[in-house]
């Protein structure tokens, strides 16, 4: 799980901090409960490829190595089980002496779960002040495009900050923070179903993403 990498980790928290509203309300995440739903998905680590799946080119390789992305990042209500999920991280986070740090619930999803989340990964990050404070700066945000190697700045949001994650994640081609492993069937037919423009949440997601990202924006100029 890339919550385990310092770099990944930090780009989640302000990506966060921006759109869950911490650097808005002081009271979020103390005595208010929050949550964010984090969709991820496995998509081919060569952008060739992605591109055969997206439009169902039938020359694209069986056997395809994917890595892990982020789709989407979306706020949403606890549950009455995940707030007092909430309630117990809370309570941790302040006897380990995080008493000053917002603490929420992370909802990790992937392409096997519901869309009622009933087989999400969570997990309760407390976010350090110094992150917030950095992302109430709204500095913006510096990465060098995949295709042309130019310098890309973008104003600080949630999901500059994700595409920032997915191009650390893309960078990675020694596999050292171990994300990438063979694509399955189902990982294939959710990029196809969005080259499609199938009306599902995952197809959705994935073109909602390739619109905002950088790397994606001759495809979707192709498609108009």
């Amino acid at each position: 799980m890339f919550v385990l990498n310092p770099i990944l980790i930090g780009y989640l928290e302000v990506g966060v901090s921006v759109d869950c509203g911490l650097i808005n309300n002081a009271r979020i995440g103390f005595d208010v409960p929050f949550g964010v739903r984090v969709d991820i998905a496995i998509e081919p680590s060569n952008i060739q490829d992605f591109i055969k799946l997206y439009f169902n080119d039938k020359s694209v390789g069986e056997k395809l190595q994917g890595m892990v992305q982020v789709n989407a990042m979306t706020p949403w209500e606890l549950t009455p089980q995940r707030l007092n999920l909430w309630h117990e991280a809370r309570a941790r986070h302040n006897a380990e002496g995080f008493a000053k740090d917002p603490v929420g619930l992370v909802d990790f999803i992937d392409v096997n779960c519901t869309e009622d989340s009933g087989n999400a990964a969570t997990i309760d990050l407390h976010f350090p002040l110094g992150v917030v404070a950095l992302a109430k700066e709204r500095e913006h945000l510096l990465g060098v495009s995949a295709v042309t190697g130019a310098e890309i700045r973008k104003p600080m949001s949630g999901m500059t900050c994700l595409e920032q994650l997915n191009m650390h994640i893309r960078a990675d081609k020694d596999n050292q923070l171990r994300l990438r492993a063979e694509m399955t069937d189902q990982d294939k037919e959710v990029i196809r179903a969005a080259g499609r423009n199938e009306d599902t949440y995952l197809a959705r997601i994935v073109n909602e993403k390739m619109r905002r990202e950088h790397l994606y924006a001759n495809i979707v100029q192709f498609r108009r």
